[in-house]
């Protein structure tokens, strides 16, 4: 048999049930976060397909399946599975940069952007393999990664519809309170503000689910 076509009988092995390693896709995150800080028309672009394609082909390995080239760089790139690449493109997005971080004082956005990016890309493609994924083949080609990217991109302006019901993260609460009124105040404001990054994952994942089911 061609070595190139897809055999659709290989089973998909799952070596653990969640393969990613405590903290993995964090250090992804950070690098992916550093790489938007560099001041260089189209550096940061190349550095983040490597990133954003190591990102991939590690989770994908870990799942014991094959990344096509085509596959992975619709996945890695930074612009989207047809994003621009052309030597224009790439000026004109970086002046554009450039030109809002002069003159708006949001000069911490494309970093923040870069590792937000890589962070979806990376719990959202682990989300698809573990949860969603029910094609036999040990293979994920172009068709299929173009899919999974649609649905990563638009998930993260999905995520901030009113209307989307995430599930309930839940919390569990003491027996009896014997903290005073002040502690009790400022408790709330600080377990709120460190449930934040849980509440946003939570409706990430459930935009991803619902971005995903409408294809």
């Amino acid at each position: 048999m061609d070595p190139l076509t897809k055999d659709k009988e290989a089973p998909v092995r799952l070596v653990e049930k969640d393969p990613l390693g405590a903290g993995r896709i964090g250090v992804y995150t950070a690098i992916g976060g550093a790489i938007g800080s560099v001041p260089l028309p189209w550096v940061p672009d190349s550095i983040a397909r490597r990133v954003r394609g190591a990102l991939v082909q590690d989770l994908a390995a870990r799942y014991g399946l094959s990344l096509t080239p085509e596959a992975r760089a619709a996945l890695a790139e930074p612009d989207g599975p047809e994003g621009p690449r052309g030597f224009f493109s790439q000026a004109f997005k970086f002046a554009t940069q450039k030109l809002l971080v002069r003159f708006v004082p949001f000069g911490f956005l494309p970093p923040l952007r870069s590792a937000a990016q890589t962070f979806a890309l990376g719990h959202l493609f682990h989300r698809y393999l573990q949860n969603a994924r029910n094609d036999r083949s040990i293979r994920i080609d172009l068709e299929e990664a173009r899919k999974v990217r649609r649905a990563i991109d638009a998930s993260v302006f999905v995520a901030f519809r009113v209307e989307l019901r995430p599930e309930s993260g839940g919390r569990n609460k003491a027996p009896e309170d014997l903290r005073d009124e002040v502690t009790q105040f400022v408790d709330g404001l600080i377990i709120a503000a460190a449930s934040v990054p849980d509440v946003l994952v939570r409706r990430l994942d459930a935009a991803f689910d619902e971005c995903l089911g409408h294809g």
